[in-house]
């Protein structure tokens, strides 16, 4: 990365610690705010079509909570756009203190959500407003992280592995919420699908502080502080990145389908499944995703690191097929109802996911040009959560109403894989590029 004036004031190891600091702030905002996301997965899949639906039977009492899940990846598309504008016109740090407070708040005032035996479904309309606010948070949040760290990177051949530590808190926010909810469940026993499951939603608010602490002593990206000194900044950086960059909007939506629709498939959707369908225990499924996404800990940036080498795009190929394959393979094991074959399948089911996160953040972000990238990388990016994420557990739970059998799930994962491979193939790689100053995204 060409080092501006204002850098270039910066030693170089000055500038390594400011690099550090920022690729800690953004792993540990993404780690919290990732936390708040997974528990209301947790609970959607667990609790909630008791809690707020008790009227449905089952399955539709399922449909009906993960209804309000969905809710949250609708809105993360608004995020993506509110805080895209703002994120191109006041900054990457300003931005993100904004996305971390609002996510926070949200998730904290699920703790105190009455049951629909309290207020009738009044409770459903809370949480599902709640959910919309939390969707909104993350949609600008992700945008803005990998941007504070990649921005930050100098090496040229380094942003794959920069960049890839924000996604890095997904698997650690996937980690923290599982194990908060196994051992508040463990905890509380029986009580915890009347109260305990309350606890590690009021738990957030301290995760907030930390993450507020964190994020206010660390500096602008260089990146940013470039166009502000060359007079660069866009009055309507969403409407202009739609205007001049549309191609890689799409493109950057539909190459994450064989990535966000099974991981939420894989994360959520599988309580459900495993749980009320197949009668597995509770806490075999809850420590078999705790121990996946300690797998994902060292797979996600490998593959980011790889990709500095191979290049973002055939790295996210190699994903992606492996994803389309492994969706077979998974749900013939969850079926057999052997344990030992359950657990397997479930903390083998995020490598495929973690060879396409890894190189993502990059691969997306390096196709807009710098002026638009907050905005650019950040719609592309939250689109992907109305057609593939929020309603992959609802298509699931559908197939499997139809069907009967899991494989009509493989099949639908399969699907989502063809699109992402072709989708990914005409996506522009910039790996080994100078992404700092301002250029025409062109494919390569």
């Amino acid at each position: 990365m060409a080092v501006t004036a204002t850098d270039g004031a910066l030693s170089d190891a000055q500038h390594s610690a400011e690099l550090r600091k920022a690729v800690i702030a953004s792993t540990v905002g993404t780690t919290i705010e990732w936390y708040d996301f997974f528990i209301y997965g947790t609970a959607a899949g667990l609790i909630f079509p008791k809690l707020f639906f008790p009227n449905e039977d089952p399955l539709t009492g399922t449909l009906a909570a993960f209804g309000t899940y969905f809710i949250g990846f609708v809105g993360r598309p608004i995020g993506a756009a509110i805080f895209g504008h703002y994120g191109d016109r006041i900054g990457r740090k300003a931005t993100l203190i904004a996305t971390l407070m609002l996510m926070g708040i949200a998730t904290f005032l699920v703790a105190f959500v009455p049951p629909y035996a309290s207020i009738g479904i009044w409770g459903a309309i809370i949480l599902t407003v709640l959910r919309m606010l939390q969707g909104i948070g993350v949609g600008g949040e992700w945008g803005g992280s990998v941007l504070m760290s990649m921005e930050w990177a100098r090496s040229h051949g380094s942003r794959g592995l920069v960049a890839s530590w924000p996604q890095f808190g997904v698997p650690s926010g996937l980690f923290l919420s599982n194990l908060v909810i196994l051992a508040v469940s463990a905890w509380t026993g029986a009580d915890f699908a009347t109260w305990g499951w309350r606890v590690p939603f009021f738990l957030s608010i301290v995760l907030i502080g930390i993450g507020l602490w964190i994020r206010l002593g660390i500096l602008e990206t260089p990146v940013f502080r470039q166009l502000l000194e060359t007079k660069q900044i866009e009055r309507t950086p969403i409407i202009e990145v739609i205007r001049r960059q549309p191609r890689e909007i799409i493109l950057s939506a539909l190459l994450r389908m064989a990535e966000q629709a099974p991981f939420y498939i894989f994360t959520a959707f599988v309580f459900a499944y495993a749980v009320g369908t197949l009668k597995m225990s509770r806490d075999l499924i809850l420590s078999a995703v705790l121990v996946a996404s300690c797998v994902s800990f060292v797979t996600i940036p490998l593959a980011g690191h790889i990709s500095d080498r191979i290049g973002r795009r055939n790295m996210y190929l190699i994903g992606a097929a492996a994803t389309g394959l492994f969706g077979f393979l998974y749900f013939g094991m969850l079926d057999s109802a052997i344990p030992s074959a359950v657990f397997i399948a479930i903390v083998l089911s995020l490598i495929p996911h973690d060879i396409q996160y890894g190189p993502q953040a990059a691969l997306i972000a390096e196709a807009f040009t710098p002026r638009l990238r907050y905005s650019g990388a950040s719609l592309g990016y939250q689109l992907a959560s109305i057609i593939a994420g929020g309603p992959a557990p609802l298509i699931a739970t559908a197939l499997f109403v139809a069907y009967g059998t899991g494989y009509a799930i493989a099949i639908y994962i399969a699907a989502c894989a063809v699109v992402s491979l072709v989708s990914a193939a005409l996506m522009p790689d910039y790996t080994g590029q100078d992404i700092s100053a301002e250029y025409e995204a062109t494919t390569t």
